[in-house]
Formats: C-alpha cells, structure tokens, sequence
C-alpha cells in the first residue's frame, strides 16, 4: 500500500519519523511521503521530515497546553495550510493517508479528528488514523483528552489503528526510552502491514495485495496489528508450526491492543522465503485466526522475504467490542468524573454518541 503519513501533535511526528525510518530501512518504498504538523516550534524542529506549523496566530508557537479543544480550534481554522501543503504529496499513486497522533495531548487528540475529516472530505482514497492511547500514569486530563478524541477518530476515519502505550512499555525504563521503544514496535507492525501489498522480494503462491488490506479495514471502527516471528527450516514441511505459532503469538502477545480478538474481519501475511513458507501452515493459521476472532472474514496469503525467518503480520479490524478498550473507556469516564464541579462537566462526550453504538 503506498501511503501519505501525516504526524499530529508531538508524538504523532515521531511515531511518523519512526514509521519513515523503517520503511526506508527495509527499503519498502510504501511510505511515499511524510509531513509533521503541531503547534510548537520546539516539537517540529528535531523532527527529520517536512513540518507546518499551525496556529501561529493563537499560541505563537508554544502548543495548546494539553487544551485539546483548542487543538481542534486551531487545526480547524488552519486546516488549509496543511492541506496546501499535502496536495503536491497526493499524486495519483497515493492509495491510502494515514493521520498519525497520540490521542492524550492537545495538538494530536484535538487536531487529529478535524484533520481526518477534512482529508476525507477532499481525497477519494482511504483516509485512515493510527492513535496512540495514554498509559494509566500519564495523568487525568491524558485520559479524559483521548476518550474524546477517540469517539470523535473512530466516527470520523475509515478505520481506527490503535496502539495502547500500557502494553508496550517495559517496567524501569525511562519515558523517553520507552517511548522510543514503543514506536519502533508499532513501526515494524504497521510498516510491513503497508508494505504486505509490495511483494518486492520473490514470488509467493498466494500474495497478499492492497485490496485486501483495504477489504480488511473496510469493517471501519477500532483496529489492531499484531507481529511475531521465529527461526525457519529449510524444508516448509517442517514449518508447519513454526507459522502457526508465529500467528499465534502475533494474536495473543504481540498485538498492539492486547486482548481485542473478538473482531469483525482479519487479515494474516505470512512473511518469509517462499520456499520456506509451509501452505498446510498458512491455512491451519487462517482457520485458527477466524475461530479465536469469531468472524468468517479472515484474509491470508504471503508476504514475499529474503529471510531465514517466518514471521506473521496480523490485522484485526472492528474491534470496539474488546476488554481492553473497555477497560480504556472507562477509565478515561473515571477521570472525568473526578474532575472539579467547578468546571463544566464533559461527561456528554461519552454519551448519545457513536461510540455507544459501536460497544
């Protein structure tokens, strides 16, 4: 899938940078281009990509704040500039935009949204979004900003990648660290999801492409990307668990929302040498991936590689229905009820909305 990155907020251009990085690394050419947009000077300039900078005339350059409703202001009232300058990005070649954000600051929570809606009101492609959720310790207001932006995401992109900073980060690391390590694994996980569709390594018996990625993300709602690989034989008649296990622990420990199998539609890519690749194993994980999901719409085939290992890329679509985003949900409904009287009381955002129809 050859895809436009856009990175909102300050940890939506670094997830971005992490994602072009990666791309370029494995020499996929999927990602075509990138842009980071935000509302601080000092979050674009060490970013290695091309950066707007919007919302001069209302924060000079120093950020929202964490004000994730004057993140959407701003982005609303500048959304032209950003548009102007993807529009030379947006060739004919371009099948997907993916709006990248952390979904707990101001910038990306309160940006994102407005940006995907305005994407998907120009462009006829696939206008995706990949947020990063708050981790339990990153504060109230981290909380009560994401599950306003993910209700308002979720309603507005064709389909919602999500990441739960929870799951990834390793206990005595610093943040910076983790953060890092965090999006070099969501990098890997959603880099080789864009780059299944490019087969640019040999040739496979049944090739995953484009369509059916997009096919996949067609349930729209809340997503999720697993990847796990292990050391293969020579021989593909003794790889047969070496691919189903790799599916396996795609699913169930390398997902980057755990525990949200119960899903509306999948997709598995086998990767590794052709040679290698076990078909009876390709099959007996597609048929293990559709009755762990509950859903009859489980995609698979191969994703072509110059690898002694084999490795399994895992797409889950329509997710809402998981623990875990439950269990986000609420936390984010707690942190707005312990919120000060005096204020006014955002509890709306959580109700008569889409969110409630898609749990």
């Amino acid at each position: 899938m050859k895809a436009l990155l856009v990175g909102v907020g300050q940890a939506g251009g670094k997830l971005t940078t992490a994602l072009s990085e990666f791309d370029a690394e494995m020499g996929f050419g999927s990602v075509r281009d990138a842009l980071a947009v935000n509302t601080a000077v000092a979050d674009l300039d060490p970013l290695p990509l091309d950066t707007v900078l919007i919302g001069q005339s209302r924060v000079s350059g120093h950020g929202v704040g964490g004000d994730n409703e004057l993140g959407a202001e701003v982005m609303d009232e500048d959304s032209i500039e950003v548009l102007d300058a993807l529009a030379p990005r947006m060739t004919a070649e371009i099948e997907a935009v993916v709006v990248v954000a952390g979904l707990g600051g101001g910038t990306g929570s309160g940006g994102a949204p407005v940006l995907v809606r305005e994407l998907s009101r120009v462009y006829d492609v696939p206008i995706y979004a990949l947020g990063v959720l708050p981790g339990r310790d990153e504060g109230a207001l981290y909380q009560v900003n994401a599950g306003r932006s993910l209700k308002t995401l979720v309603r507005e992109a064709d389909a919602t990648i999500l990441l739960d900073n929870d799951a990834w980060r390793s206990a005595g690391e610093s943040v910076e660290g983790g953060y890092a390590a965090i999006n070099e694994s969501m990098a890997k996980r959603v880099g080789l999801l864009l780059a299944a569709g490019e087969a640019t390594q040999g040739v496979g018996e049944s090739v995953v492409d484009t369509s059916e990625v997009i096919n996949t993300l067609r349930a729209g709602g809340m997503a999720a990307v697993g990847y796990a690989s292990s050391p293969a034989a020579e021989d593909p008649g003794e790889n047969v668990n070496t691919v189903t296990s790799a599916v396996r622990s795609a699913v169930m420990t390398g997902l980057s929302l755990p525990n949200a199998t119960d899903a509306d539609a999948g997709l598995v890519a086998v990767a590794g040498d052709p040679d290698r690749i076990s078909r009876k194993g390709a099959e007996k994980a597609r048929k293990w991936l559709q009755e762990e999901t509950g859903s009859m719409q489980v995609r698979g085939g191969d994703f072509p590689m110059n690898s002694d290992r084999i490795a399994a890329v895992v797409l889950l679509a329509g997710v809402e229905r998981s623990k875990r985003v439950e269990e986000f949900l609420e936390r984010a409904r707690q942190a707005v009820r312990d919120e000060p009287e005096a204020t006014p009381d955002p509890a709306a955002a959580f109700r008569n909305d889409e969110i409630d129809d898609l749990l």
